[in-house]
């Protein structure tokens, strides 16, 4: 393990011992989610220079990431790792920047992960069979 990961584990487990609401993974997890969200976001639009990103796009981001990776399995990691709704992102990304492993732009607050999507019709929905059409 290198010391760049070192680094970011001892900060992971810092954090986690001064809000344990959510595992490391979680963590992990979001981190992952806005690299992918970033690339998502420079694919759709080739001039995009600005690499900051909206809540809204992160957490469209996220649900991506989260269906690609781990299909219907997604709520019940998320629940193992302490995460329910979009606030809950919104606190990992927030302990992230006061860890200084994240960086918001100005203006970006806390409250723009509140309005997100409900997460029984991002995680699990997709995922239910689909109703047969009456005869």
């Amino acid at each position: 393990m290198n010391n760049k990961v070192r680094e970011l584990q001892k900060t992971l487990e810092a954090i986690v011992r001064d809000d344990s609401r959510y595992a490391i993974g979680a963590y992990v997890f979001v981190r992952m989610g806005l690299d992918f969200t970033i690339k998502r976001l420079a694919a759709k639009d080739k001039n995009r220079k600005d690499r900051n990103v909206s809540a809204q796009e992160l957490l469209d981001g996220i649900r991506v990431f989260a269906l690609e990776s781990f299909g219907p399995m997604a709520m019940t990691l998320f629940e193992e790792w302490g995460v329910h709704s979009c606030a809950d992102f919104g606190n990992i990304v927030f302990n992230l920047v006061d860890a200084h492993i994240l960086a918001t732009s100005k203006g970006d607050k806390i409250e723009d992960f509140y309005d997100g999507y409900d997460f029984n019709e991002a995680f699990v929905k997709p995922f239910l069979p689909k109703k047969k059409k009456a005869k």
